[in-house]
């Protein structure tokens, strides 16, 4: 029903189609209407609707346009395998999924929107139709699997040197991966991982960028922290250029960390933090931890020194800056 509803806008370019006549020529309510013209809105599409005139269809949701992706493509490894998808549960089950029927390194899969986008501690990411990046990355690195928490950093890291690029916004991360732009969170990662014998059997890297999102996008309760690289920038991006740029990104500093260790994303990563040197507060196990995050230690935990002196090492959780 809803594609012929879209054909029918598509016949009576940009002018207003009455609900009357949408009931006339589908045969079905008007009550019927409204509810395929509510789907179509909540799958990107934008309508305005005018008392005695009907509705008018203002813009689609922007589509994948694959063969530009590919073909801007500089990388060797990730990204040479694309699957791409309209709208699905998440990314990151797919990916599993294609893992097991034997997807090789570097294979992504790309969803124009997700019903249920996973984000760290088990919260939901917000992923409407065409506004976004909502991809998931799959690696094999012959690691073992303690040092996972060191990809999730590396990742963090690729992903903001490839906005700086693309975007030219003032952008940074706080600890772990969570990136942002005036204190608004802008991207989420999420690695899941599969481990035999304490190493790494294969990681998928979930990527979440809201790109093209307006204000109206977002849920009111999203709106005063998070935000966009469209609305930070002031114009909208190309989300292909900056898959491209991420991927190759990452691929870069990927091989130089299989190379040379944790290192020298270690110093990367506090070039861009905004997280050291700022007091902070957390919730661990033996209660709440406040003080100053001072450095990453060699694992990728984060030394926090507290006002009596002590230095504790937080290796996972969500951090307040203070």
């Amino acid at each position: 029903m809803n594609k012929r509803i879209l054909e029918l806008f598509q016949e009576s370019q940009d002018t207003y189609v009455s609900g009357e006549e949408i009931s006339r020529r589908l045969n079905v309510s008007r009550t019927a209407i409204w509810k395929h013209i509510e789907e179509l809105r909540a799958a990107g599409y934008e309508f305005e609707a005018a008392p005695r005139k009907g509705y008018r269809l203002l813009s689609k949701p922007n589509s994948w346009q694959v063969n530009e992706l590919l073909s801007g493509l500089k990388t060797k490894v990730l990204g040479q395998k694309i699957h791409v998808y309209g709208e699905v549960e998440s990314t990151q089950t797919i990916a599993h999924a294609l893992v097991a029927s034997g997807a090789q390194e570097g294979t992504i899969v790309l969803a124009e929107a997700q019903t249920a986008g996973r984000g760290r501690m088990g919260r939901t990411w917000h992923s409407p139709a065409g506004k976004g990046i909502w991809m998931s990355l799959v690696l094999t690195p012959r690691i073992p699997v303690f040092f996972m928490p060191q990809l999730t950093l590396l990742s963090a890291v690729a992903l903001c040197r490839s906005i700086q690029k693309v975007c030219q916004v003032d952008i940074g991360i706080k600890w772990p991966n969570d990136l942002l732009i005036k204190g608004k969170k802008v991207s989420g990662i999420l690695l899941e991982s599969s481990g035999e014998d304490e190493r790494l059997k294969y990681v998928i890297a979930g990527i979440g960028i809201s790109v093209n999102l307006k204000t109206e996008d977002y849920p009111e309760e999203l709106r005063n922290i998070a935000t966009s690289l469209a609305i930070e920038s002031g114009a909208d991006i190309s989300r292909e250029s900056l898959v491209q740029a991420f991927l190759l990104e990452f691929e870069e500093l990927y091989a130089l960390y299989m190379e040379n260790g944790f290192a020298p994303i270690r110093l990367l990563w506090e070039a861009l933090s905004v997280t050291l040197k700022r007091p902070i507060r957390t919730h661990s196990p033996t209660g709440i931890i406040e003080g100053i995050a001072d450095s990453l230690d060699d694992s990728g935990a984060l030394t926090v020194i507290t006002q009596t002196g002590e230095k504790i090492k937080i290796y996972s959780g969500d951090i307040e800056l203070k």
